[in-house]
Protein backbone atom coordinates (compact mmCIF):
# COMPACT_ATOMS: atom_id res chain seq x y z
CA UNK A 1 0.00 0.00 0.00
CA UNK A 2 1.31 3.42 -0.76
CA UNK A 3 3.39 5.02 1.87
CA UNK A 4 2.58 8.49 1.88
CA UNK A 5 -1.34 7.26 2.04
CA UNK A 6 -0.16 5.64 5.01
CA UNK A 7 1.61 8.25 6.88
CA UNK A 8 -1.11 10.47 5.75
CA UNK A 9 -3.82 8.63 7.52
CA UNK A 10 -1.16 8.39 10.85
CA UNK A 11 -0.49 12.35 11.18
CA UNK A 12 -4.14 13.05 11.01
CA UNK A 13 -4.82 10.24 13.59
CA UNK A 14 -2.01 11.48 15.42
CA UNK A 15 -3.16 14.94 15.46
CA UNK A 16 -6.84 14.55 16.10
CA UNK A 17 -6.44 12.08 18.34
CA UNK A 18 -8.95 9.04 17.33
CA UNK A 19 -9.86 6.68 14.59
CA UNK A 20 -13.35 7.90 14.33
CA UNK A 21 -12.49 11.82 14.40
CA UNK A 22 -9.21 11.68 11.76
CA UNK A 23 -11.61 9.44 9.36
CA UNK A 24 -14.56 12.07 9.31
CA UNK A 25 -11.52 14.56 9.11
CA UNK A 26 -10.09 12.55 5.46
CA UNK A 27 -13.86 11.93 4.44
CA UNK A 28 -13.47 7.90 5.05
CA UNK A 29 -14.31 5.47 7.16
CA UNK A 30 -12.53 4.52 11.25
CA UNK A 31 -11.69 1.17 9.93
CA UNK A 32 -10.22 2.08 6.93
CA UNK A 33 -7.67 4.80 8.73
CA UNK A 34 -7.08 2.02 11.48
CA UNK A 35 -6.43 -0.83 8.60
CA UNK A 36 -3.86 1.93 7.11
CA UNK A 37 -2.16 2.79 10.75
CA UNK A 38 -1.85 -0.87 11.09
CA UNK A 39 -0.50 -1.30 7.97
CA UNK A 40 2.52 1.46 8.57
CA UNK A 41 3.34 -0.22 11.71
CA UNK A 42 3.97 -3.08 10.08
CA UNK A 43 5.94 -1.38 7.16
CA UNK A 44 7.58 0.32 10.00
CA UNK A 45 8.48 -2.91 12.20
CA UNK A 46 7.26 -1.27 15.68
CA UNK A 47 3.83 -0.33 17.03
CA UNK A 48 3.02 3.58 16.43
CA UNK A 49 -0.23 3.75 18.86
CA UNK A 50 -1.65 2.48 21.90
CA UNK A 51 -5.50 1.59 20.89
CA UNK A 52 -7.81 1.44 23.76
CA UNK A 53 -11.58 0.90 23.62
CA UNK A 54 -12.03 4.94 23.63
CA UNK A 55 -9.06 6.53 23.06
CA UNK A 56 -5.52 6.21 20.90
CA UNK A 57 -2.03 7.63 22.21
CA UNK A 58 0.92 7.56 20.76
CA UNK A 59 4.14 5.60 21.29
CA UNK A 60 7.63 7.01 22.13
CA UNK A 61 8.30 5.45 18.51
CA UNK A 62 4.84 6.56 17.13
CA UNK A 63 5.28 10.27 18.71
CA UNK A 64 8.68 10.46 16.98
CA UNK A 65 7.80 8.97 14.00
CA UNK A 66 4.72 11.38 13.85
CA UNK A 67 6.84 14.54 13.64
CA UNK A 68 9.30 12.74 11.07
CA UNK A 69 5.69 12.04 8.71
CA UNK A 70 4.38 15.40 9.27
CA UNK A 71 7.64 17.07 8.06
CA UNK A 72 7.88 14.72 5.39
CA UNK A 73 4.34 15.58 3.95
CA UNK A 74 4.40 19.39 4.78
CA UNK A 75 7.81 19.29 2.58
CA UNK A 76 5.95 17.78 -0.65
CA UNK A 77 3.34 20.11 0.27
CA UNK A 78 5.36 23.03 -0.27
CA UNK A 79 7.03 21.70 -3.21
CA UNK A 80 3.73 20.61 -4.89
CA UNK A 81 2.74 24.16 -4.39
CA UNK A 82 5.93 25.82 -5.72
CA UNK A 83 5.95 23.22 -8.93
CA UNK A 84 2.69 24.69 -9.60
CA UNK A 85 3.67 28.17 -8.81
CA UNK A 86 6.41 28.11 -11.17
CA UNK A 87 4.86 26.32 -13.76
CA UNK A 88 2.09 28.70 -13.64
CA UNK A 89 4.73 31.66 -13.76
CA UNK A 90 6.86 33.34 -16.45
CA UNK A 91 10.31 32.32 -15.19
CA UNK A 92 12.69 29.57 -14.43
CA UNK A 93 14.76 28.15 -17.44
CA UNK A 94 13.97 27.96 -21.16
CA UNK A 95 15.41 25.51 -23.07
CA UNK A 96 15.39 26.44 -26.72
CA UNK A 97 16.99 24.46 -29.97
CA UNK A 98 16.48 25.22 -33.70
CA UNK A 99 18.78 24.33 -37.05
CA UNK A 100 21.61 26.40 -38.14
CA UNK A 101 20.51 28.42 -40.63
CA UNK A 102 17.25 29.20 -38.91
CA UNK A 103 19.12 30.52 -35.38
CA UNK A 104 21.29 32.67 -37.24
CA UNK A 105 18.81 34.46 -38.61
CA UNK A 106 16.66 37.41 -36.83
CA UNK A 107 15.27 34.52 -35.35
CA UNK A 108 18.35 35.17 -32.79
CA UNK A 109 17.20 38.83 -32.53
CA UNK A 110 13.48 37.99 -31.41
CA UNK A 111 14.94 36.13 -28.80
CA UNK A 112 17.43 38.38 -27.71
CA UNK A 113 14.21 40.94 -27.32
CA UNK A 114 12.27 38.22 -25.03
CA UNK A 115 15.17 37.76 -22.89
CA UNK A 116 15.67 41.16 -22.38
CA UNK A 117 12.17 41.78 -21.56
CA UNK A 118 11.60 38.63 -19.24
CA UNK A 119 14.48 38.73 -17.21
CA UNK A 120 13.26 36.21 -14.40
CA UNK A 121 13.81 33.24 -17.49
CA UNK A 122 16.53 31.80 -18.04
CA UNK A 123 17.29 31.00 -21.91
CA UNK A 124 19.42 28.37 -23.29
CA UNK A 125 19.46 28.85 -27.48
CA UNK A 126 21.14 26.29 -29.05
CA UNK A 127 21.58 25.97 -32.79
CA UNK A 128 22.16 22.48 -34.81
CA UNK A 129 21.91 18.98 -33.73
CA UNK A 130 18.23 18.17 -34.35
CA UNK A 131 17.05 14.97 -34.80
CA UNK A 132 14.91 13.91 -38.00
CA UNK A 133 12.62 12.94 -35.41
CA UNK A 134 10.27 15.83 -34.35
CA UNK A 135 10.05 14.62 -30.71
CA UNK A 136 13.22 13.74 -29.83
CA UNK A 137 13.57 17.59 -28.62
CA UNK A 138 11.47 16.71 -25.88
CA UNK A 139 13.84 13.84 -24.67
CA UNK A 140 16.60 15.86 -24.97
CA UNK A 141 15.35 18.36 -22.56
CA UNK A 142 14.14 21.34 -24.56
CA UNK A 143 11.07 22.91 -24.15
CA UNK A 144 10.66 24.65 -27.79
CA UNK A 145 12.47 23.43 -30.95
CA UNK A 146 11.55 25.13 -34.27
CA UNK A 147 10.99 24.16 -38.02
CA UNK A 148 10.18 25.42 -41.21
CA UNK A 149 8.36 22.86 -42.63
CA UNK A 150 4.67 21.52 -41.77
CA UNK A 151 4.59 18.70 -39.17
CA UNK A 152 2.29 16.38 -38.65
CA UNK A 153 3.08 14.68 -35.08
CA UNK A 154 0.54 13.85 -32.91
CA UNK A 155 3.08 13.90 -29.56
CA UNK A 156 4.23 17.50 -30.47
CA UNK A 157 2.31 20.97 -30.51
CA UNK A 158 2.51 23.12 -33.12
CA UNK A 159 2.41 27.38 -33.56
CA UNK A 160 3.12 29.41 -36.29
CA UNK A 161 5.16 32.15 -35.43
CA UNK A 162 5.98 33.62 -38.68
CA UNK A 163 6.56 33.46 -42.54
CA UNK A 164 10.98 33.65 -43.76
CA UNK A 165 10.79 36.18 -46.91
CA UNK A 166 13.49 34.18 -49.88
CA UNK A 167 14.78 36.60 -52.61
CA UNK A 168 16.69 35.10 -55.48
CA UNK A 169 20.05 37.13 -56.01
CA UNK A 170 22.81 38.01 -57.61
CA UNK A 171 25.68 40.36 -57.44
CA UNK A 172 26.02 43.17 -60.39
CA UNK A 173 29.69 41.75 -61.20
CA UNK A 174 28.00 38.28 -61.75
CA UNK A 175 24.87 39.33 -63.91
CA UNK A 176 27.54 41.62 -66.36
CA UNK A 177 29.65 38.45 -66.56
CA UNK A 178 27.11 36.05 -66.70
CA UNK A 179 23.92 37.47 -67.88
CA UNK A 180 20.83 38.07 -65.86
CA UNK A 181 18.09 35.41 -65.61
CA UNK A 182 14.53 35.72 -67.93
CA UNK A 183 12.79 32.50 -66.60
CA UNK A 184 13.09 30.38 -63.86
CA UNK A 185 14.27 27.44 -66.56
CA UNK A 186 18.14 29.65 -66.64
CA UNK A 187 18.65 29.00 -62.97
CA UNK A 188 20.14 25.08 -65.03
CA UNK A 189 22.64 27.47 -67.14
CA UNK A 190 24.06 29.21 -64.45
CA UNK A 191 26.47 28.84 -60.92
CA UNK A 192 24.24 28.41 -57.57
CA UNK A 193 25.31 28.58 -54.20
CA UNK A 194 23.43 26.19 -52.44
CA UNK A 195 21.78 25.60 -48.79
CA UNK A 196 22.88 21.62 -47.94
CA UNK A 197 19.49 21.46 -46.41
CA UNK A 198 18.04 23.09 -49.17
CA UNK A 199 19.02 21.14 -53.16
CA UNK A 200 15.65 21.86 -54.64
CA UNK A 201 14.98 25.38 -54.91
CA UNK A 202 10.77 26.28 -55.43
CA UNK A 203 10.01 29.31 -57.52
CA UNK A 204 6.50 30.82 -58.13
CA UNK A 205 2.94 30.46 -55.83
CA UNK A 206 0.93 27.76 -56.40
CA UNK A 207 0.19 25.66 -59.75
CA UNK A 208 2.79 28.45 -60.78
CA UNK A 209 5.87 27.39 -59.39
CA UNK A 210 8.54 25.33 -60.21
CA UNK A 211 10.56 23.27 -58.67
CA UNK A 212 14.28 23.18 -59.43
CA UNK A 213 17.17 20.55 -58.17
CA UNK A 214 20.09 22.48 -58.66
CA UNK A 215 23.14 20.48 -60.13
CA UNK A 216 25.27 22.79 -61.18
CA UNK A 217 26.83 23.75 -57.68
CA UNK A 218 29.94 26.41 -57.72
CA UNK A 219 29.42 26.52 -53.73
CA UNK A 220 27.69 25.10 -50.74
CA UNK A 221 27.62 25.65 -46.99
CA UNK A 222 25.42 25.44 -44.06
CA UNK A 223 25.87 29.08 -43.32
CA UNK A 224 23.15 31.28 -45.43
CA UNK A 225 25.73 33.72 -44.03
CA UNK A 226 27.95 32.41 -45.75
CA UNK A 227 26.76 31.89 -49.16
CA UNK A 228 25.37 35.85 -48.80
CA UNK A 229 29.11 36.36 -48.79
CA UNK A 230 29.88 34.41 -51.88
CA UNK A 231 27.03 35.53 -53.77
CA UNK A 232 28.06 39.47 -52.85
CA UNK A 233 31.73 38.01 -54.17
CA UNK A 234 30.30 37.29 -57.28
CA UNK A 235 30.69 33.86 -57.36
CA UNK A 236 26.80 32.83 -58.42
CA UNK A 237 23.25 33.02 -57.75
CA UNK A 238 21.88 32.32 -54.25
CA UNK A 239 18.47 31.50 -52.90
CA UNK A 240 18.55 33.76 -49.66
CA UNK A 241 16.63 34.65 -46.69
CA UNK A 242 15.89 38.45 -47.35
CA UNK A 243 16.28 39.85 -43.80
CA UNK A 244 19.59 39.09 -43.61
CA UNK A 245 20.31 40.12 -47.24
CA UNK A 246 18.54 43.21 -47.07
CA UNK A 247 21.51 45.68 -46.59
CA UNK A 248 23.14 44.16 -49.61
CA UNK A 249 20.00 44.07 -51.75
CA UNK A 250 19.58 47.76 -50.81
CA UNK A 251 23.34 49.09 -51.16
CA UNK A 252 22.92 47.35 -54.54
CA UNK A 253 25.59 44.58 -53.54
CA UNK A 254 23.02 42.02 -54.19
CA UNK A 255 20.04 42.51 -57.55
CA UNK A 256 16.61 40.73 -56.85
CA UNK A 257 16.45 38.41 -59.67
CA UNK A 258 13.24 37.67 -61.61
CA UNK A 259 11.51 40.22 -59.36
CA UNK A 260 8.43 39.53 -61.25
CA UNK A 261 8.56 35.86 -60.12
CA UNK A 262 7.91 35.91 -56.35
CA UNK A 263 9.80 33.41 -54.36
CA UNK A 264 7.50 31.53 -51.78
CA UNK A 265 7.92 32.16 -48.17
CA UNK A 266 8.63 30.05 -45.43
CA UNK A 267 6.81 29.27 -42.17
CA UNK A 268 8.69 29.48 -39.01
CA UNK A 269 7.04 27.16 -36.82
CA UNK A 270 7.02 26.53 -32.86
CA UNK A 271 7.12 23.32 -32.06
CA UNK A 272 6.60 22.47 -28.14
CA UNK A 273 5.14 19.59 -25.83
CA UNK A 274 2.03 17.99 -25.94
CA UNK A 275 -1.45 18.37 -24.20
CA UNK A 276 -3.90 21.61 -23.03
CA UNK A 277 -1.31 22.58 -20.06
CA UNK A 278 1.54 24.45 -21.24
CA UNK A 279 3.78 26.00 -18.84
CA UNK A 280 3.12 29.85 -18.73
CA UNK A 281 7.06 30.67 -19.71
CA UNK A 282 6.46 28.56 -22.92
CA UNK A 283 2.85 30.15 -24.01
CA UNK A 284 4.88 33.79 -23.17
CA UNK A 285 7.31 33.29 -25.44
CA UNK A 286 5.53 32.07 -27.97
CA UNK A 287 3.29 34.94 -28.39
CA UNK A 288 6.31 37.06 -27.79
CA UNK A 289 7.88 36.12 -30.91
CA UNK A 290 4.49 36.11 -32.90
CA UNK A 291 4.25 39.57 -31.39
CA UNK A 292 7.82 40.64 -32.24
CA UNK A 293 7.84 39.31 -35.75
CA UNK A 294 4.48 41.12 -36.42
CA UNK A 295 6.08 44.26 -35.63
CA UNK A 296 9.54 44.07 -37.32
CA UNK A 297 8.05 43.01 -40.58
CA UNK A 298 10.77 43.10 -43.56
CA UNK A 299 11.10 46.62 -45.71
CA UNK A 300 10.19 46.36 -49.09
CA UNK A 301 13.37 46.64 -51.35
CA UNK A 302 12.56 49.46 -54.30
CA UNK A 303 13.49 48.58 -57.38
Amino acid sequence: MDRLLLMHSFVTVAQVGSFSGAAKKLGSSGSLVSRHVAELERQVGVRLVNRTARSVSLTEPGQRYAEFAARILDEIEAEDAGIAHLHDRAEGTLSVICPKWIGSLDLGDAIAAFSAAHPKIQIRFELGGMSDRTYDFLDSGFDVAFHTRDLRDSSVRLKKISSLAFVLCASQEYIERRGTLTHPNDIAAHDCLVHLNDPVWRIGHGHASTLHKIRNIAFSSNSYIALQKAAVHGRGIALLPQRPAYDDLVSGALQVLLPEVTVPDRPLYAIYGPGQDTPRKVSVFLDFLAEWFSQNPIPAIRS
